[in-house]
C-alpha cells in the first residue's frame, strides 16, 4: 500500500502486532478506521459507505470498462474500431458487449456499407450515467 491510506494503515497495523497498549492510541484506530472506508469522528455518516460499493459490478471487468470508456468518447463506433482499441478477438469483444446490452449499457446496431456487414455499438444514457457514475466512484476511492 502506499500513500496516507497504506501509511494509516501500516501504521495502525503495526500498533496491533505488537499488542502494546501504549501505542494502540484512539487516533491509530481512527487512522485504521478512515482507512479502511469508515469516516473520522465529527466527519458525520455517509448513507453510502466506502465508495467500493458504488462500483458498478458490470462495468467494473477490465475488457468491459474499456469498452464503455471507449464509447464514453464518442457517439458510436463500429465493432472493429472498439475492437481495436480494446485490444481483444471478435469472439471476446461479443461476449462482453453481450453483458453491456443485457445490462441495458450498450446498443448494437447491425447494417451493412456496400455488401458488407457492419456492427456499430454505442452507449446507451442508462451506459452514460453507470459510467460517469463508476468514475465517480473511482476516484473517491483514490482520494481524487
Amino acid at each position: 500500500m502506499s500513500g496516507a491510506v497504506g501509511d494509516a494503515v501500516g501504521d495502525a497495523v503495526g500498533d496491533a502486532e505488537t499488542h502494546d497498549p501504549a501505542t494502540t492510541t484512539a487516533a491509530t484506530t481512527t487512522r485504521l478506521s478512515v482507512a479502511a472506508g469508515g469516516s473520522a469522528p465529527g466527519a458525520g455518516s455517509r448513507p453510502e459507505g466506502h465508495a467500493r460499493h458504488r462500483l458498478d459490478e458490470v462495468i467494473h471487468a477490465p475488457v468491459r470498462f474499456s469498452i464503455v470508456a471507449a464509447l464514453a468518447g464518442v457517439d458510436d463506433a463500429e465493432f472493429a474500431t472498439i475492437r481495436d482499441a480494446v485490444e481483444v478477438t471478435d469472439s471476446t469483444l461479443s461476449k462482453q458487449v453481450a453483458v453491456l446490452e443485457k445490462a441495458g449499457y450498450v446498443k448494437v446496431r447491425k447494417g451493412y456499407v456496400g455488401k458488407r456487414p457492419r456492427t456499430w455499438l454505442s452507449l446507451t444514457r442508462d451506459g452514460r450515467r453507470a459510467y460517469e457514475s463508476h468514475l465517480e466512484a473511482l476516484r473517491a476511492i483514490a482520494g481524487g
